[in-house]
């Protein structure tokens, strides 16, 4: 999936400004799927609307700058269908948590624990972000892929509440272990 198919996406569930799809694809419901910048949205929108896939009104709110709000267009609706029959690329999964995990014992028990608690944390905030969604999802489709994210986030945080001690105690046990004579 690229920028365009996600930017078409999301216009097909609601027009939106360059600020909106940025919003809903960095921490709203279109953030899991691929990583976009506003550096790469504006000249997507630029190309879409010249292309006639999104159309583009200005609206004027008072105090503020003009917004330009964008609608997908019968054409764009159906380039997505065709960007997203294509097949998806295979999924990214990084993080910087399991780098520190890898390398427990270097970095210490007391490290560790509040890499954990964050990781618990930032798990836990984006399951009930999740919730709020799936609770005002009138979209069968869009509430079968929230619950199947809530059970993959359900099933992580589970994991890593078990397994806790075990990861704190390697750190704990290199921690232990006799220093070379200096």
């Amino acid at each position: 999936m690229n920028v365009r198919t996600l930017i078409l996406a999301i216009l097909h569930f609601k027009e939106a400004s360059g600020y909106d799809i940025k919003k809903m694809s960095s921490d709203g419901p279109f953030s899991f799927f691929i990583d976009i910048s506003f550096g790469s949205i504006y000249p997507t929108l630029a190309r879409l609307e010249q292309e006639g896939l999104v159309a583009c009104r200005v609206e004027n709110h008072p105090g503020k700058p003009a917004a330009k709000v964008y609608t997908i267009t019968d054409k764009g609706e159906s380039e997505l269908v065709i960007g997203l029959r294509q097949a998806p690329q295979k999924d990214i999964f990084k993080s910087e948590f399991l780098l520190q995990a890898m390398n427990a014992e270097l970095i210490g028990a007391q490290a560790l624990g509040d890499a954990l608690g964050k990781r618990i944390a930032h798990m836990e905030a984006n399951l009930e972000m999740l919730e709020g969604i799936v609770a005002d999802c009138d979209h069968p489709a869009t509430c079968w892929v929230i619950n199947y994210a809530k059970h993959v986030m359900s099933s992580d945080i589970a994991y890593l509440r078990k397994n806790r001690g075990e990861l704190i105690a390697i750190a704990s046990e290199a921690a232990r272990e006799p220093q070379a004579a200096e």
